[in-house]
């Protein structure tokens, strides 16, 4: 926590203009934000005393508002599974795995934020959207950009390390890797004409300056520490130059003297040696010792001989054994001189990440919509949301034996403001009401959608309410936790709001349950309390009576076939309610030990003879209908007739059921 003080609104004002050297505040349109400079300041004032060094790295203010933005608090993005998996270990079973097709670092992070703040504006949207349909229309276009795009390195945390001061020479070399890719990134990115990508071309900035530069100093593969030498290229300095050839050639300079001193002296056994005490020295025996020059130093007397040293001989011994500490004292102050002239640019290196991160979002969008084939949603702020076949696009892509059963959908802000949804449970309730607000969500950051027609109504917030469970840490109970989620949902929704709630008040008793969750669906559907777009699955049936009580609520449930004791679920959402839950024939598929079953089914049937709500025989009139069918010539014949039931799988099987039943109620 920082003291008060620190907030204090004249200090942060001149921290504020000391870092962007600006004279005043209306030049960042902060004049009218008090609240922004304390918040700013403050941070400003943190990083200063805490990082030392890298504030430079910050250089414009961009003002962040939550309008501009779609509101997804954190369980909506738990429930809608988002980013990550909510329950299972497979990590492809999110939004993010279906749409992230990026190439590069930078448009993985970017296309993250982009599902976790989708936008508001239909202008922004579009302008996304364009860039994605252009490159979902020119295949070729898209091919080449992806890739341009392969081997890009991270040049955003790149540069971000040179300014902290701690990238090493590899990091150099593959940034240098990276910008060597700019010209053709750029040439890809010069054949677009949507605004977006135009964009993107504008800002990539091919950085040949910071190229060559790196690329004339730092050797090919440079070793990981920045300590011991190795990394810098011939070349780049004299001085450097001479001692590695004093390194390298030691011995042979001082064979060379050594050949030399035998001439100029007239001793023939005069030899250079080396020990640790008295370092380098020219060693002469005692019937050679008056042919000793004066300019030879005595250092120690032997039995056999004298040993000397020589000026000469004394300076280069300091320069072969101080070649290896100076080259890398040597070595670390040009890679330090190199890593500061790269932070410099640093604006220009940034502004070029950005591009590459918005290019490679776009492509990665566009090829999801080509490999799952999705639509470009027309989007209004009529309040209508309308989709024909639309799927879900992350349990699609893990079906792998059997199709995904389409649906479609439509809410408005009249007549279908909320839908309840009724039907067994794993019927797919579930799955459709999370499809319709993940394919809005996708409309939104500007991807396509599964679905073959999309007509989406821009929301302002998407809330959901999908199970829950006891809050050890706080003590609460899971109807606790269910209500409290509930409360929030209801306090901040609007009207322009998407809301997605699955079975509310399950956690209480049956009446106490049933009460409020039709209080919740009442003040949701009445535009004088909410109005909002809402999907409400439910296990009351008693609910579905407000169909004819209250405005803007239809009806729709799952369709399933029941036969005996078995069960197929469809997964179709059909108008009308659901005339039973199957509660326990999806125990029995669970695997229910029969004893429990057929217990289970007594206790049922003692309930329902006590039961004095008006039964529904909307089953036994379709049963009795396809019954009179069966020995006259119909549809429902010539359709199994061209049925080849070796080759069906079960979801196929499945959708002819659905198809039967429709033909037999013609």
């Amino acid at each position: 926590m920082l003291d008060d003080e620190r907030f204090d609104l004249s200090v942060c004002e001149k921290t504020i203009l000391s870092q962007f050297g600006r004279e005043s505040l209306s030049e960042l349109s902060l004049s009218d934000k008090p609240r922004a400079v304390s918040a700013l300041g403050a941070l400003l004032g943190y990083l200063r005393e805490t990082q030392k060094n890298g504030l430079e790295r910050i250089t414009r203010v961009e003002l962040y508002k939550e309008e501009q933005f779609v509101h997804i608090d954190f369980n909506t993005r738990r429930n809608l599974e988002l980013t990550e998996p909510m329950n299972s270990k497979n990590k492809e079973a999110c939004l993010l795995a279906v749409l992230d097709k990026t190439k590069t670092a930078m448009g993985k992070r970017l296309i993250k934020s982009c599902i976790e703040k989708p936008l508001v504006s239909i202008a922004a949207i579009t302008r996304r959207q364009n860039a994605v349909s252009e490159l979902y229309d020119n295949i070729m276009l898209r091919s080449e950009i992806r890739d341009a795009l392969k081997g890009v390195t991270d040049i955003q945390r790149s540069v971000t390390r040179m300014v902290y001061g701690t990238a090493n020479a590899r990091e150099l070399r593959s940034m240098c890797a990276a910008l060597k890719k700019l010209p053709e990134i750029k040439k890809c990115a010069s054949q677009a004409k949507s605004s977006l990508l135009i964009s993107v071309y504008e800002n990539i900035d091919e950085l040949e300056d910071i190229c060559d530069l790196i690329d004339t100093n730092i050797v090919d593969e440079p070793p990981f520490s920045v300590r011991e030498g190795g990394m810098i290229k011939e070349g780049c300095s004299s001085e450097l130059d001479e001692l590695r050839y004093i390194m390298n050639n030691g011995s042979s300079m001082l064979a060379g003297i050594e050949a030399r001193e035998r001439e100029k002296t007239g001793i023939p056994k005069l030899k250079i040696g080396y020990n640790r005490v008295f370092g380098y020295y020219i060693e002469v025996s005692n019937s050679y010792k008056e042919l000793v020059p004066e300019d030879y130093i005595r250092k120690q007397t032997l039995v056999g001989g004298e040993r000397y040293i020589t000026q000469e001989l004394k300076e280069l011994e300091q320069r072969i054994l101080g070649a290896k500490d100076r080259i890398c004292e040597l070595e670390y102050s040009i890679l330090e001189k190199l890593r500061n002239t790269v932070a410099g640019a640093l604006d220009r290196i940034s502004r070029t990440a950005s591009a590459i991160a918005s290019l490679d979002v776009a492509a990665s969008l566009a090829q999801a919509a080509y490999d799952y084939d999705y639509y470009c949603p027309v989007l209004t702020n009529s309040g209508v949301i309308k989709l024909q076949d639309s799927r879900h696009p992350v349990v699609e892509r893990l079906l792998e034996d059997q199709s995904f059963v389409p649906n479609d959908v439509l809410l408005d802000k009249g007549d279908n403001r909320v839908a309840i949804i009724t039907g067994p449970n794993m019927a797919g309730k579930s799955t459709f009401m999370r499809q319709v607000a993940l394919i809005v969500l996708m409309a939104q950051i500007g991807s396509f959608v599964p679905a073959k027609y999309a007509e989406i109504s821009v929301v302002d917030s998407i809330f959901t309410r999908i199970g829950a469970s006891d809050d050890l840490s706080t003590g609460q109970s899971t109807f606790m936790v269910e209500m409290n989620e509930v409360a929030y949902i209801l306090k901040n929704a609007t009207a322009d709001s998407l809301l997605i709630l699955d079975e509310i008040g399950r956690g209480t008793s049956t009446f106490d349950g049933m009460s409020i969750a039709r209080a919740v669906l009442e003040f949701a559907a009445d535009k004088k309390t909410l109005g909002a777009k809402t999907l409400f699955a439910t296990h009351y049936h008693e609910l579905t009576v407000l169909e004819n009580t209250v405005k803007g609520v239809k009806n729709y449930n799952i369709a399933a076939i029941k036969r005996g004791d078995d069960i197929t679920f469809l997964r179709r959402i059909i108008p009308g309610a659901a005339d039973e839950s199957y509660g326990v024939e999806v125990a029995k598929l669970a695997g229910l030990p029969e004893s429990v079953i057929a217990r289970a089914k007594k206790i049922l049937s003692e309930l329902e003879s006590k039961d004095t709500r008006p039964k529904k025989r909307v089953q036994k009139q379709e049963e009795q209908a396809q019954l009179s069918l069966v020995h006259e010539e119909t549809e429902v014949e010539k359709r199994l007739r061209a049925v080849d039931i070796n080759k069906l799988t079960p979801m196929e099987a499945m959708n002819i059921l659905f198809e039967l039943i429709k033909l037999s109620k013609v």
